[in-house]
């Protein structure tokens, strides 16, 4: 056994690097189904490999914390979910990372909500709370914690904290509110079940520490917050910072230390990187693709808008050129949301800028146009059942799909879940679906599997796997087909 304070890990649906692809680990958002457990796992999150346990890189989040836990001087180790008994028995606190643990994310609801199944990224976190060594740890008197982007869906599942003897959920960035809470346990004091970090404790730039091990998949923030401000986003509640290039590059060091060659840029907007309001700055965001391309084999981006592509095709061809110097394409995810302008002036009016509101359908078009011709692959959502929605607004949406269907492209249609400021507002339910919304789900379906084959092949081109894993994920997606169908002939009955 190893002795340590304090253990930090997540489940694992999300200690995978997804075959070297972030987008494959959206299949974690489903539930099971006619694949195999085992082999559904192999195929969309397959298991990192660990030395002793310690895995080889950890989901980005986790790694945060780890870094602001030992730099507060704490005797932290991240640990792989299926070495836990190797190291927990001397452990005070066990520190779990989450990004979904209900399957409540718009994903992974709208999955479940369809297909009547608990989706795996649930069915795994729940697996790991009732882990026989965390069990038997707990009574001991070990702690549990829980933190990440899926920390808000406690609010929904109050009776989940008692029963499964979480001590306390952190929601928020807790850069600077976790080692007092940790402190705190640790000295036998009360601290409060959940507790939702403000905005005046969100961390400046100077009190955000890089990393110190590797990130799945290279991923490396470059910023937080936003500023486009749609209400239906928690991450426009937080401020805009953008790291400086020293400090992307200094994690990128880390992670190239590791083995970890690629890079994902992450940012609500990555087009955005260094500008002070909606429209890019030309000189930075081309400064930084020059120095990240230096130090990496390949990349990605998190999500950038289309509004900002459109805004300047030249700068986002410029940026395209100097990404294919390396690979032939690049992925993204991209939020259509809606086609309706009456409703993206409502909710969301600066997602359009600098263009107008009233203009999205055409900002949409413009920008979509622009990252096919350039390779960039996007994976874009659209929000169904968002409030004050009309049939006319479904149907703007549904015309707007269908001058989109020439752009290679994935379109996730989900279900509206109250978030950012509109956490009031009640959930969209399958049971609340018109014909209409049943007719836009199954075009964004034949949307989807009229360009499926063509990505898979570019996902795994110059693989030495491709052969083996691109038949099985063709083969996959003929038989999802053949089901949308069925689901579909019976919904729309």
């Amino acid at each position: 056994m190893k002795r340590v304070e304090v253990l930090l890990t997540c489940d694992r649906t999300l200690m995978s690097d997804y075959h070297g692809n972030e987008f494959i680990g959206f299949g974690t958002c489903a539930p099971p189904n006619f694949i195999p457990e085992w082999f559904y796992g192999f195929l969309f999150f397959p298991p990192i490999k660990s030395n002793n346990g310690i895995p080889v890189a950890a989901p980005y989040g986790l790694r945060k914390a780890e870094a602001q836990l030992l730099k507060e001087g704490f005797n932290v180790v991240t640990v792989s979910p299926d070495h836990l008994g190797e190291y927990i028995s001397e452990a005070k606190i066990i520190g779990i990372h989450t990004m979904d643990p209900f399957g409540l994310g718009p994903a992974s609801s709208t999955l479940a909500a369809i297909l009547k199944k608990e989706p795996y990224l649930a069915k795994h976190f729940r697996g790991l709370l009732s882990n026989p060594a965390i069990k038997e740890a707990k009574k001991g008197g070990l702690k549990i914690i829980v933190g990440g982007p899926g920390a808000w869906q406690f609010r929904y599942r109050p009776q989940f904290i008692e029963k499964s003897g979480i001590d306390c959920v952190v929601e928020g960035e807790a850069e600077n509110v976790i080692g007092r809470i940790f402190n705190a346990i640790l000295n036998g004091e009360d601290v409060p079940k959940h507790y939702e970090v403000s905005v005046k404790d969100a961390p400046t730039l100077k009190e955000i520490p890089d990393i110190v091990g590797p990130s799945i998949n290279g991923l490396v923030e470059i910023g937080r917050g936003c500023c486009r401000g749609c209400e239906f986003c928690n991450v426009t509640l937080r401020p805009l910072r953008w790291y400086p290039y020293e400090k992307i590059l200094r994690e990128m060091n880390v992670n190239n230390a590791g083995g970890v060659s690629m890079c994902c840029l992450h940012a609500e907007d990555v087009m955005l990187y260094g500008s002070k309001n909606t429209s890019p700055d030309d000189e930075k965001l081309i400064r930084l693709h020059e120095l990240v391309m230096k130090k990496c084999d390949s990349i990605s981006w998190s999500h950038c808008s289309l509004a900002a592509v459109a805004s300047k095709p030249k700068l986002f061809s410029r940026i395209s050129e100097i990404i294919r110097q390396k690979q032939k394409w690049w992925g993204a995810e991209i939020g259509i949301e809606t086609g309706s302008p009456a409703i993206a002036k409502k909710i969301m009016p600066a997602k359009a800028h600098p263009f107008k509101a009233e203009e999205w359908p055409e900002v949409v078009q413009a920008g979509m146009g622009i990252m096919h011709d350039n390779m960039l692959i996007p994976a874009c959502t659209l929000i169904v059942g968002l409030p004050e929605e009309r049939e006319e607004d479904v149907l703007k949406t549904m015309e707007l799909i269908d001058d989109l269907k020439r752009c290679r492209s994935l379109i996730v249609p989900l279900f509206f879940v109250p978030l950012g400021r509109l956490k009031s507002e009640d959930w969209f339910r399958k049971a609340e679906m018109t014909e209409l919304h049943k007719q836009l789900l199954f075009q964004c379906v034949e949307h989807d599997f009229y360009w499926l084959d063509n990505l898979i092949d570019l996902a795994f081109a110059g693989k030495w796997y491709v052969r083996f894993l691109r038949e099985f994920y063709k083969v996959f997606a003929g038989i999802a087909k053949r089901k949308a169908r069925q689901v579909e002939t019976s919904i729309l009955q």
